[in-house]
């Protein structure tokens, strides 16, 4: 519902002309896609006994590929829109150009074919296998080459993305410190980032760190379940085995369930925006961000004129 509710809003006139945006609705459509998968796998097994998945080649292997396809999908959007903030950032006017909705569209689409075609591999791969006698489960190929294939290709491009979203992260923060730091008679000739520009490019840092947080205990998960593969578990291994696949899961579908949450609780605009919804659907008229700027300045200055009078009768 969170999502839903922020993609409404963005895809207002106000927000959508933003190249931020575009990137964000892309994330909260396919994060959106993800999360629904699964709950309406687990409605039909858990609700009404109907194992859709293991009852049915065609949905089993759909099924996974649409929650491998979302998965990756997700933060190479934020690598897109952490270079898209890295050159609205910079201070070359050339460069600050090359952030445009038509450079959205293309990387977008080269993003999108490209995890299509490399994980058509997991429509292969993926059957209903029978695990144990009379037991059989929506599971991947069970030979070792495509098990350390998955393992490996996983932990590689986890590695790969954090450390490349960790360098676009840093180089846009010190685009925007150097831009805080020039004289604000200056500020105006460089300066081609607004309130909402800043605001956004916050709520991407927290998406950027909860993204690395949570890549960085599913690699735990990972790296320990391959050191202890081809030895002898114990109950007690076997025990934080399960603890850590169980935590890894939860874990890693933090970040496609909290975008409403960051930017309800970063950006100001947003919450506004918001505010500005739920009257609309009252019938009630809220002030605009102009209107409210104009009433704190007024504000302002009438506090400022009676410490000024105060401060002469004083004297």
């Amino acid at each position: 519902m969170g999502n839903l509710l922020t993609i409404s809003l963005f895809l207002q006139k106000s927000w959508r002309k933003n190249v931020c945006v575009f990137y964000f609705l892309v994330c909260l459509l396919s994060n959106t896609i993800y999360i629904n998968s699964s709950v309406i796998g687990s409605i039909f097994t858990i609700g009404f006994n109907i194992d859709l998945t293991n009852s049915s080649v065609v949905l089993c292997k759909l099924y996974v590929y649409i929650s491998y396809l979302c998965s990756a999908f997700f933060p190479i959007i934020l690598i897109l829109a952490s270079i898209d903030r890295l050159l609205i950032s910079s201070q070359n006017v050339d460069t600050r150009l090359y952030s445009s909705k038509r450079l959205a569209y293309f990387s977008t689409s080269i993003a999108t074919f490209i995890c299509v075609v490399f994980y058509f591999h997991v429509l292969i791969k993926f059957n209903i296998q029978e695990i144990y006698p009379g037991v059989f489960i929506c599971y991947y190929d069970l030979s070792k080459f495509y098990l350390a294939f998955s393992t490996y290709s996983d932990i590689i491009l986890t590695v790969i993305i954090s450390f490349v979203v960790v360098i676009l992260s840093v180089l846009s923060f010190k685009n925007v410190r150097h831009i805080q730091t020039v004289p604000r008679q200056e500020r105006r000739q460089i300066r081609t980032m607004n309130k909402k520009d800043f605001q956004l490019l916050r709520c991407l840092y927290i998406h950027n760190i909860m993204f690395i947080i949570c890549s960085i205990l599913t690699l735990i998960n990972i790296g320990y379940g391959t050191a202890i593969k081809y030895q002898t578990v114990t109950s007690f291994e076997q025990a934080i085995q399960t603890f850590l696949t169980l935590l890894s899961i939860f874990v890693h579908s933090i970040p496609f369930c909290t975008s409403f949450i960051i930017f309800i609780s970063i950006s100001r605009a947003f919450r506004l925006e918001l505010k500005r919804f739920f009257y609309r659907i009252y019938g009630k008229h809220f002030p605009t961000m102009r209107d409210e700027n104009n009433h704190q300045q007024v504000s302002s200055r009438k506090n400022i004129e009676l410490r000024h009078v105060v401060s002469t009768i004083v004297v």
